[in-house]
């Protein structure tokens, strides 16, 4: 188990606010951006379940994890989206039978995720309205918020190190720029 920093609550929700923007000319950027905002608000989870363990959230906690859960509720569902009907087809078509094993790992990273997000949303929701969790469930959020937090890293990993170069690689101006529509129409 990683070693939770230390600081301040207003830091973490400073850090889940942070808008990293790009142009929807350049989604492969946008998927790199959504990154780094999902990697910040799991930490925020992370950090706050530890640090807080055994008492009442303060208000600046209750901001952050509140925002964090946004972050990944929002961004997180456009992410997917981005990925799994527009990226991933796009590259499963171009690409040698056999070589996108790498998707097939990161779609079942996503289905790992989706009932430790639910878990860990729970949980949070919990601990904000009843002002305290239960111990076996402050290990339970402890716990899934460092499960996520892996799976996170990992699916990180692969797409940035494998995925995304191969996109840029073998995907052409054109997919690229009707990749850039969809996911500006998943935003309008």
């Amino acid at each position: 188990m990683q070693k939770r920093p230390k600081g301040k609550a207003s830091h973490l929700a400073a850090q889940a606010d942070v808008k990293l923007d790009c142009e929807f000319d350049d989604p492969i950027g946008m998927l790199r951006n959504c990154h780094h905002k999902i990697k910040r608000s799991l930490h925020v989870l992370w950090v706050i379940a530890d640090r807080a363990a055994g008492r009442e959230l303060t208000g600046e906690e209750m901001a952050a994890v509140r925002s964090a859960m946004d972050c990944l509720r929002v961004d997180g569902t456009r992410h997917t989206a981005d990925e799994e009907e527009s990226l991933f087809p796009r590259l499963r078509a171009e690409t040698i039978s056999g070589d996108s094993e790498e998707l097939n790992v990161l779609e079942d990273n996503r289905r790992q995720a989706d009932p430790l997000h639910a878990m860990v949303e729970t949980l949070y929701s919990t601990w904000m309205s009843a002002g305290a969790l239960r111990p076996e469930n402050q290990l339970r959020l402890q716990s899934c918020t460092e499960s996520l937090k892996r799976l996170s890293d990992q699916h990180i990993h692969i797409e940035e190190q494998i995925v995304f170069p191969r996109a840029q690689r073998v995907l052409d101006g054109q997919t690229i720029a009707a990749m850039g529509q969809e996911f500006g129409a998943r935003r309008s």
